[in-house]
């Protein structure tokens, strides 16, 4: 019985040992778990700043280097401006044209872009210029012999200009639109400080040539604007922008085309190796009637690149193909089968896109040929200037102004003025020839004067320093 107890009591201390152990053991492996988690926890902790460390060294290296980069670059650059400045100009010098001449009298620069066309505005205060750099520029004539070429600007929104014409009060321009095909109108408004402001009219006219454009106009009666196009269209529209008349030329195709400065006659030149032209008629209360054919110069043997009026519209002068110029007396009454007749013909340098202008007192006749020009006398054919390499590109407008005094013409970025010489010369031998004819001493008298104050006038210019 005794020993029974034992054995019970024996167990009972060895199960209370059992549950110790395993009661230590669970406590234990808490406790290591616990001690786990802690050296976990701290080592991502650190893991944790050590990283945050290095991206902070990181970025901050990232920073120095890109500061060290910057600093550099900026020394770089300012230590290589000048020789990167000596370059772009060593570079740009080839494009930069250069010309003299004895008779030029001014090169106009403004434009960024190449010049398309020219027009010198009736009252011969103005001339305006159009190019690609989406400007029409208005510069004095009164400042040609100035040092300093004062110009006004007037944009043409989202597009371009490739031609300009001065309407007859010289107080709005229209242009032709590259982009958009069509005509737009600007008015000029003088300002208070006495400069001008130009206004685009609200609407385009409508968009009705389906070729490229060649040329537009304003009559000098104001009563009607042309516009012509290479697939033998010319339209007359109206100032409001309506069609009054078309007109097809039948020339195969159209090279040039033109509004006398008398504003009665449009003519056209082309394929054919003849000028057409007709009348734009209207009644006596202003109203348009209709167009009608006037006559034809006739006498090329092959096509004609261009043609010029005298400022009275009674003289004409063609330039063809064939290499002759050809001066007319358009001073006739068609209406009576009068026909224009020939007074010159010149052998002369022409090619494609060739243009010909007249001096409004029809003494003198210019003709381009690519990049050069020459200038003739109207009366003998003799070839009086020759003008080469004017610009780096074919000349792309011609034109005299108003007064005869100059000869202007575009082909790059500049425009080259030129001193009408060969216009002082031959109208000193025109008077001349009336003095020997003269019969009262008051003429002879009053034209030695014209004569001296002509003479006078040419040896200051021969004298001008070139530009």
């Amino acid at each position: 019985m005794r020993s029974a107890q034992v054995v019970v009591r024996a167990s009972r201390v060895i199960t209370v040992v059992k549950i110790r152990g395993r009661n230590t053991s669970t406590m234990e492996v808490a406790a290591l778990v616990a001690l786990t988690l802690l050296l976990g926890a701290l080592v991502i902790l650190v893991a944790l700043a050590v990283g945050k460390r290095k991206e902070e060294l990181r970025e901050e290296t990232e920073q120095a280097a890109e500061f060290a980069a910057e600093s550099s670059a900026v020394k770089g650059h300012a230590s290589k401006k000048p020789k990167q400045e000596k370059q772009r100009s060593r570079k740009d010098k080839p494009s930069q044209h250069s010309f003299s001449h004895p008779l030029l009298a001014a090169s106009l620069k403004g434009h960024s872009g190449n010049i398309t066309c020219l027009d010198f505005s009736s009252n011969g205060k103005y001339l305006a210029s159009c190019a690609d750099d989406r400007t029409v520029r208005i510069w004095s004539t009164k400042d040609f012999l100035e040092r300093e070429h004062k110009c006004l600007r007037a944009n043409v929104e989202l597009d371009h200009a490739t031609l300009v014409r001065f309407s007859p009060d010289s107080r709005a321009f229209i242009t032709w639109l590259a982009n958009g095909d069509a005509i737009r109108i600007f008015k000029m408004t003088k300002k208070d400080d006495g400069t001008l402001n130009f206004k685009s009219a609200p609407e385009d006219f409508p968009q009705k040539h389906k070729a490229p454009i060649l040329n537009i106009g304003i009559a000098e009666t104001g009563k009607f604007i042309m516009s012509a196009s290479t697939d033998t269209t010319i339209h007359i529209w109206d100032l409001k922008g309506d069609i009054l008349a078309s007109i097809n030329t039948n020339q195969i195709t159209n090279s040039y085309a033109a509004i006398s400065p008398c504003g009665r006659f449009v003519a056209s030149c082309g394929f054919t190796p003849d000028v057409k032209v007709w009348e734009v008629c209207f009644g006596k209360g202003g109203e348009f009637r209709e167009v009608v054919r006037a006559f034809d110069l006739k006498g090329h043997s092959a096509g004609v690149h261009a043609f010029a009026f005298s400022n009275d519209s009674h003289k004409m002068v063609t330039v063809s193909k064939d290499g002759t110029w050809k001066l007319w007396n358009t001073d006739v009454e068609y209406k009576k089968q009068q026909d224009p007749y020939l007074l010159k013909t010149v052998p002369c340098s022409s090619s494609e896109g060739s243009l010909v202008a007249l001096s409004p007192d029809g003494r003198v006749v210019a003709v381009s040929d690519g990049c050069n020009v020459a200038m003739y006398d109207a009366a003998s054919g003799r070839l009086e200037e020759e003008l080469h390499g004017v610009h780096s590109m074919e000349i792309t407008d011609l034109r005299f102004d108003i007064n005869g005094r100059f000869l202007a013409c575009s082909g790059d970025k500049a425009i080259r003025v030129f001193h009408n010489a060969p216009g002082y010369r031959a109208s000193i031998r025109d008077m001349q020839d009336m003095l020997k004819k003269a019969q009262n001493e008051a003429m002879k008298q009053r034209l030695q004067q014209q004569i001296k104050e002509a003479q006078s006038a040419l040896d200051t210019v021969l004298a001008a320093p070139i530009e």
